[in-house]
């Protein structure tokens, strides 16, 4: 990955130093003012410092946020609600940076107007909600995508390469053992995201998920999955801990071994999340906490893999930027889009057989499922009271 270019050498536009954008910045207006929109105002801000698009504004109901927000990223305007900034800015997209509650009101705020959209994840509140949306936005022909960033970490990009080039053969498995170590003690998420004590699902919907897509975008389609789901930290509401079986279309397998509450080795867990191993009959790539990447030929020995690692100032190697990067090519060059609202309805669907298949203790088979046949809302009751020395 070179400075001027994307994971793995795509390209998205980006300006050499000293050059002049080659064509009109695109508007762009954001939604939101919390703890990780500031990874996605990075993005924008970089991408309007190569001339690619103009931040014209900011929406946050708590307006003190928004304004504070904005005086960071060097934003110009602020409004209290969606609907009055894009009637006021006629932006050319509009970034949703909000919870889930908020999803369906701004989407269709956008989809109204014409206005293409970028939709934080966790995509709506449930499945039903996503189609919603999803065929809100078809029905108008708006583009909706999901912002999934974790398949933009360089280190996922350069892994589908290496599967791409055939380096790994025929694939097995893949392996991921998640341990960011932010989930003990009675202040458990408080200081950063302390809406995750009360959500009543919470590894899976808020962690899982994106492992979910990352191992569709590397192994493919999931044919069956199997769960089983833990609440270690009794102070919160939904689980922390738990493993997923996948099949796969292909004939491989998968496992997602997590937990919020340990963590792994790396100077900051939280940059790779934990660890990765993905199989073939070539041999065996790993990632490491500090995303290294190691492959090991069959019965031969492991070495390192050089690769650019992506920034290590911002979020997952930078990966927001490559995602909102995707997107502005997507709609001023026509280029392929990932993770349409439509495309992430899959992993939304491999979501809810996950709470299936723990609520009921089987296995689920993905063309045999229906999402939205008895939802699972809730994976355990209430938060217990935490004994005194807990966690």
């Amino acid at each position: 990955m070179s400075p001027s270019g994307g994971p793995s050498g795509e390209s998205f536009g980006r300006q050499r130093e000293g050059s002049r954008p080659t064509r009109r910045r695109l508007r762009v207006a954001t939604v939101g003012a919390g703890y990780f929109s500031q990874y996605q105002y990075h993005g924008w801000h970089r991408m309007a410092d190569d001339g690619l698009v103009e931040l014209a504004g900011l929406a946050n109901r708590d307006r003190g946020h928004g304004e504070a927000m904005a005086t960071r990223f060097g934003i110009p305007r602020v409004f209290g609600g969606v609907p009055e900034m894009l009637d006021a800015l006629r932006p050319d997209l509009l970034d949703i940076i909000t919870p889930p509650p908020t999803h369906r009101e701004f989407v269709q705020a956008a989809v109204e107007r014409g206005v293409p959209a970028i939709c934080q994840k966790p995509f709506g509140v449930d499945y039903a909600d996503a189609l919603a949306m999803t065929e809100l936005a078809e029905a108008a022909g708006v583009p909706l995508i999901v912002h999934e960033n974790y398949r933009w970490e360089p280190w996922y990009r350069e892994a589908k390469r290496l599967i791409g080039q055939g380096a790994l053969g025929t694939l097995h498995a893949i392996a991921f053992r998640l341990r960011p170590g932010d989930g003990q003690g009675e202040r458990a998420y408080l200081d950063r995201q302390p809406y995750f004590q009360s959500m009543p699902r919470l590894l899976v919907v808020e962690t899982a998920i994106h492992w979910i897509d990352t191992f569709r975008f590397l192994m493919g389609e999931a044919r069956a999955v199997y769960a089983r789901l833990r609440r270690i930290n009794p102070v919160i509401a939904g689980e922390d801990a738990g493993t997923l079986l996948f099949e796969f279309e292909g004939g491989a397998m998968g496992l997602f071994d997590g937990n919020r509450c340990n963590d792994h080795p790396a100077a900051d867990p939280r940059r790779t999340m934990g660890e990765c191993w993905i199989e073939g009959s070539r041999g065996v790539l790993r990632l490491d906490g500090e995303a290294r990447l190691h492959f090991k030929p069959h019965q031969g020995a492991e070495r390192e893999h050089e690769y650019d690692r992506g920034r290590d100032d911002t979020w997952g190697g930078g990966a927001c930027e490559w995602l909102q990067r995707h997107v502005i090519a997507h709609l001023v060059q026509g280029a392929p889009v990932e993770n349409t609202a439509r495309e992430y309805l899959a992993n939304l669907k491999v979501q809810e057989a996950v709470y299936r298949s723990h609520a009921e203790g089987r296995r689920i088979v993905m063309d045999e499922f229906d999402p939205l046949e008895r939802p699972i809302t809730a994976t355990f009751g209430p938060p217990a009271p935490a004994a005194a020395g807990d966690h």
